[in-house]
């Protein structure tokens, strides 16, 4: 399969603003979650392509099996992406997807390619610092207690269970190697109600930058604070990554 022909499978929405676009915003997914979960480019103006990216497991990559591996999810993209660098671009990343994100900029630096102008970095907190109550190792009907299951069917908990045990793997097993501090700015987000999270361990991702460095919490909103708050985070998006220019 060519580059061309896996980039279109990798990131959706990519060459749908091709005649307008001035900007790319790459959208990296929190852990379980497809690249329709999130609906960015409604809130944008068309001078920004959104790329979302769609990893393996999930919507119309069912059936394929999901990644346990950020260093293998960060090998297939980072390529993908550093073949549509043409236009200045950012990366947002919620959860997982900030992880992601933030590896494959870093991968991006070590094969010599253009860098993202801004990282948003969002619900998740910074590199090199322990997770708090790993899960990817409970047992099933422990996992299916957790929020990310609230309202769910049964029928698709139990689709879900093995990709959402996938995402969590991926996280909670990744290792951060020291390097030196990112050149992109950064903005790190959150709902001031996620639980997941706490200032300190957001505000420790400036050490990450040897740049710009923004933490902003929106006030009232949880963890997946994405759902519903996507007009407010286009706007947060903007004020720092112009849709011209």
């Amino acid at each position: 399969m060519t580059a061309a022909a896996l980039a279109q499978i990798w990131l959706r929405g990519l060459g749908t603003r091709e005649l307008n676009a001035r900007r790319r915003l790459f959208v990296f997914p929190h852990a379980g979650a497809g690249a329709s979960a999130y609906r960015l480019a409604a809130y944008l103006p068309d001078t920004v392509e959104v790329c979302t990216v769609q990893l393996p497991g999930r919507e119309n990559r069912f059936a394929e099996p999901a990644l346990t591996s950020l260093d293998d999810a960060v090998a297939a993209l980072a390529p993908l992406i550093a073949d549509h660098t043409d236009l200045p671009y950012a990366f947002f990343g919620h959860s997982m997807g900030s992880l992601i994100a933030f590896e494959t900029a870093r991968r991006l630096r070590a094969l010599g390619r253009r860098l993202p102008d801004r990282l948003f970095l969002s619900g998740m907190r910074a590199p090199g610092l322990p997770d708090r109550d790993p899960r990817h190792t409970l047992p099933d009907d422990k996992l299916l207690a957790t929020a990310e299951f609230d309202g769910v069917d049964a029928e698709l908990q139990e689709l879900l269970l093995p990709l959402l045990r996938a995402d969590l793997t991926l996280c909670e097993t990744y290792t951060h190697r020291a390097e030196a501090p990112l050149p992109c700015p950064l903005t790190v987000l959150a709902g001031a109600y996620d639980d997941s999270v706490d200032g300190s361990e957001l505000a420790d991702w400036h050490k990450h930058t040897s740049a710009d460095f923004e933490l902003h919490l929106f006030p009232g909103a949880p963890h997946l604070y994405v759902r519903g708050a996507e007009r407010q985070l286009a706007e947060t998006i903007t004020r720092t990554f112009p849709a011209r220019g």
